[in-house]
Order: C-alpha cells, then structure tokens, then sequence
C-alpha cells in the first residue's frame, strides 16, 4: 500500500498523518464524554489538547532523536524531518503529561482526575495509530511461519503492530468500563493504563526488529518496566488508604 494517501496543492499526505488525525478526533471526542461525568467542561479538555498535542509530537521526536544521536548528529538537518518516521510514543506521552500537569495547576484542577479522562482516549489514537506502521512498513517483528504473518521484503515476519493496535484496543474498552461503572480514586484509571500498556508494550517490543537500545537492553522495555511498577504503587498506595480509613 502506497504510504502517500493523495497529494494536496503539490505536497502528499501521508496515510499515517491521517490516522493520528483520526485518532486525535476519536480520542478527543471520548475525552469529552469522560470529562462529564466528572463534570469538567469540553472548553477544559479542548485547552489541554491544543497544548498537549503539539509538545507531545515534539517530545516523541526529540525521544527518538536522543536514542539515535550517533545518527542524527552526523545529519542534523534530518532531525526536523518527522515525514520520514521516527516518533516514540513513549516520549510523546511524557511530554504530553508534563503538559497536561502544568496546565491543571494553573486552572486548579486534580491532574490525576484529569489523567483518567485522557487516558482511555490515548490508548486508543494508540490502536489506531499503529496502523501507520503497516502502512509504512515498519516497526515488524521477527521471522515468523504462523498464519497471520505479514510479508517485508520477501520475509515473513511478526505483525507487531497489529498485536499492539488489539491490545490497544481492548485496554480502551476495559478502562472506559472501569471507568464509568468502577472507578473509586482518582488516578485509578491512569495507573491501570500503565500496568496494562506497560506489559503490553514490553512483550510487543521483543518482537521488534527496530527497538531503540541502551548498550544490549531495549529502551521501551526497560520504560516499560518502570511504568508498570509505578502503577503498581498507586494501587497499592489507595488499597492502604482504604484501609487505614476503615
């Protein structure tokens, strides 16, 4: 499949340019409806997205970019060309929350009330995003024989992506549930996002062909790992404030 989905007054739109519009819609529109039953208006949410967005794709290119610099300090002009690939998505998350963080302490706002909201919404431009990776044909996994492998350049490999857009995908629905029929704290929903995309992505990622490293260890894997005890901590930090207050 080509990766340019047409051409507009002479410069071509990418597929995956498309798809992280498209994600961005959805997930804002889920945002919102989250943000009512907690009754924060879509003027709040509208705010946090103009922000967050942008400094969320330059903090996941600059991630990139830092675990690449034999690379890119060799071809500086390169590192502004987002066209070509090369976003993480772990740095655009962090940058996105940094955001988010500051903005909810100007506008006195509970951040983690606030993160719950956003979260299910991120999980899903994150299903849909990966679709991007198909399109360009990129971040596959290993050689593998199973029935479901896609074909790279003549190989048969894992199709990683679509392992992670699913996982994606039912992590959504599981925390939009939670959410709307259990949630008890605030950040509940932002740690379990953690826990659940935090194992997720490191399983996905060493299948992965074109991981980031730090000497031999795989950077989203060791991410990964400290997402996911950190979301284990907030749990386990409100099962004990539930229970001193009993």
């Amino acid at each position: 499949m080509d990766r340019v989905a047409f051409s507009l007054f002479g410069i071509d739109i990418m597929w995956y340019g498309i798809l992280i519009a498209l994600g961005v819609v959805l997930g804002y529109v889920v945002a919102v409806n989250l943000a009512k039953i907690e009754k924060i208006s879509e003027n709040t949410i509208l705010d946090i997205l103009v922000w967050a967005l942008p400094i969320a794709i330059i903090g996941a290119r600059l991630y990139y970019v830092l675990f690449e610099w034999e690379y890119y300090s060799k071809n500086p002009k390169e590192i502004i060309d987002i066209r070509g690939g090369g976003l993480a998505i772990y740095g655009g998350i962090i940058a996105a929350v940094i955001t988010c963080y500051v903005i909810c302490k100007k506008k006195n706002i509970k951040f983690l009330k606030m993160t719950d909201i956003f979260m299910p919404a991120i999980v899903l431009g994150q299903s849909i995003g990966r679709w991007g990776n198909f399109i360009n044909k990129e971040a596959y996994g290993t050689p593998t024989n199973l029935p479901w492998a896609i074909t790279i350049e003549g190989v048969k490999v894992h199709p990683t992506f679509l392992y992670e857009s699913l996982g994606d995908f039912l992590i959504f629905v599981l925390l939009v549930y939670i959410f709307k029929n259990k949630k008890k704290f605030d950040g509940q929903i932002t740690s379990l996002y953690m826990i659940l995309y935090g194992i997720l992505r490191f399983f996905v990622e060493g299948l992965r062909t074109d991981s980031l490293y730090i000497g031999s260890f795989r950077v989203s894997q060791l991410v990964s790992l400290a997402i996911v005890l950190f979301g284990i901590i907030m749990q386990l930090k409100y099962k004990k404030l539930k229970s001193d207050e009993v």
